[in-house]
């Protein structure tokens, strides 16, 4: 399985005060918040860690069918950054969704994935062709009658349309 999301950082700056007073406290754990406070560009940690959570909620909306706000039972732990990328995961209840960001001057894009094998084959597709289930949840139908997850994410200039290969999917 598949979720994704993008943050469109001149919108979010318009949209979203992440410094008033309480935000910070509602959405983030107490060691994600250790981590916007000791990054050297605390917004653009904020973004990152909203994204990954995002990304991954997405996962775990399609596997229990269940719509709820819930950011603070997704934690985010980071592997790996610099300046353009991150890897990292998110855990939420008893799963845990590896992740991949790259951060740009303009956006951050996170995709997770519901097993590490797949961030490799991670693809980014054409919004064509794409239905919602009943469930308003997006896939692709196949050819072969195969329902491919993908998931859509979209803020401000941006959209993302991200699958997994179908040749892996189908293998394991």
């Amino acid at each position: 399985m598949i979720g994704n999301d993008i943050v469109d950082l001149m919108q979010s700056r318009l949209e979203s005060n992440w410094q008033r007073k309480g935000f910070l406290e509602k959405i983030f754990t107490d060691n994600e918040q250790l981590l916007i406070a000791n990054d050297r560009e605390p917004e653009i940690m904020v973004w990152l860690l909203w994204s990954m959570k995002e990304a991954a909620y997405k996962i775990y909306n399609r596997q229990t069918k269940t719509r709820e706000f819930i950011p603070k039972k997704l934690a985010c732990t980071i592997l790996s950054k610099d300046r353009f990328h991150a890897s990292g995961r998110v855990a939420c209840l008893e799963n845990t969704y590896p992740t991949e960001s790259a951060i740009t001057k303009d956006s951050i894009h996170t995709v997770a994935v519901s097993s590490i094998a797949n961030l490799v084959d991670v693809i980014e597709i054409e919004n064509k062709g794409i239905r919602k289930d009943g469930n308003g949840l997006p896939y692709f139908p196949t050819s072969n009658n195969i329902i491919q997850d993908v998931s859509i994410s979209h803020h401000g200039r941006f959209e993302k349309v991200v699958a997994i290969r179908m040749d892996v999917q189908t293998k394991s």
